[in-house]
């Protein structure tokens, strides 16, 4: 966490939390969700704005979190922002490295290995890994056959409900 931001949190320790305004997509983006745009529909049917500028992705991504009931949310100042997610509160990058070292890219850059794998009732491909439950991102499934083809990998299947539930991770916790 930025010192900025624990600073912040000793000063105004009493800030109430938002629920709503943020969200991660299973791609790996963050999106706001302004007040016309969470009573246009619910989260991911209406995304809201996609987060581009890069200072602002990198401060999110620098203070993202779990609560102790699964919630995860990014701490701006003060003030405790709960994230919507589309699937899993982490979206893995696969590339050579997988093949080499066994590491995996979060979309925040944090590189980790890979506890197990495992396919959902939609095909998604999970992993769990030290930092949590994470959804492989669409467009490195490539990487993850791979994985699978030299043993490396060997998917479990379960349904995304019991992923969640193994992992105590909630998508929605304003819900």
């Amino acid at each position: 966490m930025d010192a900025i931001v624990e600073a912040a949190l000793k000063k105004w320790p009493n800030v109430p939390h938002c629920y709503g305004w943020l969200a991660l997509d299973a791609r790996g983006d963050w999106y706001m969700r302004d007040e016309r745009i969470q009573a246009a529909g619910p989260f991911p049917q209406v995304k809201g704005s996609r987060v581009t500028h890069e200072k602002l992705r990198q401060f999110i991504a620098r203070n993202y979190a779990a609560d102790e009931s699964g919630c995860w949310f990014f701490q701006n100042g003060p003030q405790r922002v709960y994230l919507q997610l589309e699937a899993a509160p982490w979206v893995f990058r696969l590339g050579a490295e997988l093949l080499q070292d066994g590491l995996v890219h979060t979309h925040t850059d944090l590189s980790c290995s890979v506890s197990s794998t495992w396919l959902d009732e939609q095909d998604r491909l999970f992993l769990s890994t030290p930092l949590g439950l994470g959804l492989v991102h669409s467009m490195d499934m490539d990487w993850a056959a791979r994985a699978v083809e030299v043993g490396l990998w060997e998917p479990l299947a379960s349904t995304h409900a019991e992923l969640l539930g193994r992992h105590g991770v909630r998508l929605n916790p304003g819900a």
